[in-house]
């Protein structure tokens, strides 16, 4: 997706943020005419139609995603007004991961949804490996090439044909912290690894457990190890080991896991310890790191922009109570780990056409970004319409660095391997959580699951 030389660029990136988080926090939920103005938005504010869509009185459509709870509630306000804007009904259907074998049964049963949001680049090639996806039509086209930059254009790519539309984005190198907790331990946000761990140090002296994790959901343990690895190991090691044509044995692994291990590894740092992370789910890893006063379960919990909707779910503010700062540097470059959630037509019709025409349109994006805990990818997306100053600074940053980012090494993996609870990585690294100690086994079982995993293709 981007030349060794963008390394550097990444560097900058991750400074540009590190600063624009400092500012955002600092100031107040107000944006400045300039930033409307970049990013496409009317001077006057009032917004407006970017795209014009056909009328579908009477059309029906079904869409799955694996959303749940506040972020399928929010995207369905999306859905609503496609069907204000068209007259077609649209009818949200709940899937479950891994999303292939759950539209896998549909397919079977002869009743596919119209449109799907996969979360992984692989979901979508094997989707059109299965000949499920249809192409893109003229006018989804047309969004894409005005609103995306090439990066995310690509991604939705299977062998130069565009398949995938991605509507939503995310930030995954950012770290959240409960702001009591850090003045209570005098702890400073930490810009390289070694920091961190003198950060979490001082919260443990404190009498709060440093960190929360969600380890009842293995995507989160791979995001971990992804940040670490980009950082440690570098851009071109991060692309070999995507493709697994760098095994799991190799040494740039090994050294990851051993630094993986200096957090998950001593005693009571951790919140509920090993087992009890086991037994967290990803929302409550948030909600437990900004609730109980001055003595939450933990102080900090790493995971992308969109744990601002279930810190919604609790009392502490944004950018006040909960703040934020980029992924440490493990190594020389701090890392920037991207992921998504791509729209893609099962069903051909002029209806699903419209729909993720609409997806890749900014009116689409701007509906959810007001609601918060949601990025867009989209450029055109107004900068304004995200509702607080810490979300518009991570929102700029995203647009800011084009295609200088690396996507969610997992998600590009195959399905077996990168997505599918309680198997490959997701349940190797949840051993690996339990016992950080075993480096060695757990990168023997990590190659033995994707040699396994990408010699299938599934």
């Amino acid at each position: 997706m981007r030349s060794r030389s963008s390394t550097i660029r990444t560097d900058r990136a991750v400074a540009a943020l590190a600063a624009l988080l400092a500012g955002a926090l600092a100031l107040t939920a107000c944006s400045s005419g300039d930033d409307k103005k970049a990013s496409g938005e009317r001077s006057d504010g009032s917004g407006g139609s970017s795209v014009t869509l056909p009328k579908l009185d009477g059309a029906k459509l079904e869409v799955a995603a694996v959303w749940t709870g506040t972020e399928q509630k929010n995207f369905k306000r999306v859905l609503a007004e496609f069907e204000k804007r068209t007259g077609a009904k649209v009818t949200f259907v709940p899937a479950q991961d891994p999303i292939i074998n759950f539209l896998g049964s549909k397919v079977a049963g002869g009743r596919p949804p119209d449109v799907a949001l996969l979360p992984q680049p692989g979901a979508i090639k094997q989707a059109v490996e299965k000949k499920w996806a249809k192409p893109l039509g003229p006018e989804a086209l047309k969004e894409l090439a005005e609103n995306y930059s090439q990066g995310w254009q690509d991604i939705g790519k299977v062998d130069g044909k565009s398949y995938g539309v991605y509507y939503k984005a995310a930030n995954k190198s950012l770290v959240w912290y409960n702001a009591k907790v850090f003045e209570n331990a005098g702890a400073k946000e930490p810009k390289t690894w070694t920091e961190l761990l003198s950060t979490a140090r001082a919260v443990y002296d404190s009498g709060v457990t440093p960190f929360s994790v969600g380890g009842a959901d293995g995507w989160t343990l791979t995001d971990w190890f992804e940040n670490v690895y980009l950082s440690q190991a570098g851009p071109d090691k991060y692309d070999q080991l995507a493709q697994h044509k760098l095994k799991w044995t190799d040494p740039s692994v090994k050294q990851a896991l051993t630094t993986l291990a200096q957090v998950w590894g001593p005693k009571d740092y951790v919140a509920g310890g090993a087992d009890g992370a086991l037994q967290t789910e990803f929302p409550a890893s948030v909600t437990q790191t900004f609730t109980g006063g001055d003595q939450p379960k933990a102080g900090m919990v790493y995971e992308g922009d969109f744990a601002q909707v279930n810190i919604g779910d609790t009392k502490a503010r944004v950018g006040t109570d909960a703040k934020v700062f980029p992924f440490p540097a493990v190594g020389t470059a701090a890392p920037v780990v991207s992921g998504g959630d791509a729209a893609v037509i099962l069903k051909d019709s002029k209806a699903a056409q419209a729909l993720v025409t609409f997806l890749a349109s900014p009116d689409a994006a701007s509906v959810q970004a007001k609601l918060g805990g949601y990025l867009s990818p989209n450029k055109n997306v107004p900068v304004s319409a995200y509702p607080n100053e810490v979300q518009r600074t991570i929102a700029r940053a995203l647009i800011s660095s084009g295609d200088d980012f690396r996507f969610d090494m997992s998600d590009q993996a195959p399905q077996a391997f990168g997505g599918t609870p309680g198997k490959g990585e997701w349940k190797d690294l949840q051993d690996f959580l339990k016992n950080p100690k075993d480096v060695a086994g757990a990168q023997r079982q990590l190659e033995k699951d994707a040699a396994a995993a990408y010699g299938s293709g599934s």
